[in-house]
């Protein structure tokens, strides 16, 4: 079984899902069958790379709210956070251009360490308030989770994973996610947003099931409820 998460490194909400859908594998009992894949979604592509900014006005200004008003829509998500376990510190946020960091992933994908680069961005991000858009963080983050300094250099040089990231947001498109994460299973069976734990695990149970269906054979004789004859 595959399952693809559609996400941004950016997104608090892809963060709480990730830690739901771990859940939810935590009590799958085929979940050493389950191949997870990190796939792109950038939440502001327009962003111009290299330009960051911070988080908290910049959010007031796209929403026309007032700033306190965005500042109290960060708490509730940090509460959410914090009932999985995570500790947010979004108004320290600064945002920016995913494009280098989505392009880390697959690189990370191709040496098999996808999960863990993927956990040490979000970490660094939200609970370190550490940047993930330049190659300097990037490829000091990519260190920490397994990979290559020098080849993670070369590679968010000559961007040769670009194309891939662009695929997938092509991808996400035509699947009709509009926000993330967005989870799909085996390319059946897809959720939109940070489900609850259980809801996922329902997911699962259910692709999993109509993927290895019960074969049964002719009945026999046997007993039905409380209706058993005995002769």
């Amino acid at each position: 079984m595959r399952i693809e998460v559609w996400s941004d490194v950016v997104c608090p909400w892809c963060y709480i899902g990730k830690r739901r859908l771990e859940a939810a594998l935590a009590r799958f009992p085929h979940r050493d069958s389950v191949e997870v894949v990190w796939r792109s979604f950038q939440l502001d592509p327009s962003v111009p790379e290299g330009e960051t900014h911070p988080t908290l006005p910049a959010l007031a200004a796209k929403y026309g709210r007032p700033v306190e008003e965005m500042r109290a829509m960060m708490r509730h998500v940090e509460e959410t956070a914090a009932g999985e376990g995570l500790r947010y510190r979004l108004e320290d946020g600064v945002g920016g251009n995913t494009l280098l960091a989505h392009e880390l992933l697959h690189l990370a994908a191709d040496r098999g360490v996808q999960g863990e680069v993927k956990e040490r961005l979000l970490h660094a991000y939200f609970e370190e308030a550490r940047p993930v858009f330049d190659v300097d963080s990037l490829a000091a983050l990519a260190v920490e989770a397994g990979l290559d300094e020098a080849e993670v250099r070369a590679a968010l040089a000559d961007h040769r994973y670009r194309p891939a990231v662009l695929e997938d947001a092509r991808t996400a498109q035509a699947l009709g996610a509009t926000g993330v994460p967005f989870f799909v299973v085996d390319r059946r069976y897809g959720a939109a947003g940070a489900q609850p734990a259980d809801l996922l695990l329902q997911l699962l149970e259910r692709a999993w099931a109509d993927a290895h269906p019960l074969a049964t054979v002719p009945a026999a004789e046997g007993c039905e409820g409380d209706s058993c004859v005995v002769c």
